[in-house]
């Protein structure tokens, strides 16, 4: 028999934050669609018109990480004057506060008992768009180069940008510093430094950044 549907009307963010709450109140990921359905008064087809499954939904969810980010730095009246490495900066800082106000939920969701192959797949909408993200701003930059020697490779500063998320991702699931501010100063110095290797200009800026890795993981 098929639940009473709440008069509220079902959007995809509503299932995104029943589902979410279901997850930390339970502790553990709903076991069927159709429980979850009918623990929230809601059809299954209002649920299938948004997500096929809940490893879809998983997704939708970092998915909309990543859109609320730029949305917030959209709002940013100057943001479009900012150099590209203060808008790699101010992208990072904005979803990592945004990763903040949904602590719990994503270090359950990662720190789970899953296969890191199947966390890592939560991922891959993510890795998309952040790796867009930042193939945008190489893209910008080499618009103002003239000679082709000049130019930087999008696809692998995109996958570089990748790769410090990671490494971000996971100091920031183990940074127990008030206000995160090891994750603050991760941030700064992980992106001056993938900025001054695309600049040619790499040693200093790896050694520093060397440096800080060393007394986090080993002080």
């Amino acid at each position: 028999m098929a639940a009473k549907t709440s008069t509220t009307k079902i959007s995809e963010d509503k299932i995104i934050a029943f589902y979410m709450d279901s997850v930390l109140e339970q502790e553990s990921v709903p076991h069927s669609i159709y429980k979850f359905c009918k623990q929230h008064k809601i059809k299954e087809e209002e649920f299938y018109a948004f997500f096929g499954s809940f490893d879809a939904l998983r997704k939708a969810i970092w998915n909309t990480f990543f859109s609320n980010t730029i949305a917030l730095l959209q709002q940013n009246e100057e943001y479009g004057s900012f150099s590209n490495q203060d808008k790699m900066l101010t992208f990072f800082f904005t979803f990592f506060e945004l990763l903040t106000l949904n602590r719990s939920y994503v270090l359950f969701t990662l720190e789970g008992d899953q296969k890191m192959l199947e966390k890592l797949s939560e991922l891959k909408g993510l890795r998309k768009h952040v790796k867009a993200f930042a193939s945008e701003l190489v893209e910008a930059a080499n618009a103002d180069k003239t000679l082709r020697v000049t130019k930087r490779s999008p696809a692998i500063f995109s996958e570089g940008a990748w790769v410090q998320f990671l490494f971000l991702l996971k100091f920031w699931m183990n940074d127990s510093s008030s206000g995160f501010e090891r994750t603050d100063l991760a941030i700064e110095k992980s992106v001056t430094t993938i900025f001054n290797v695309f600049d040619k200009t790499p040693l200093e800026s790896l050694i520093d950044f060397g440096k800080f890795l060393y007394k986090e993981n080993f002080a």
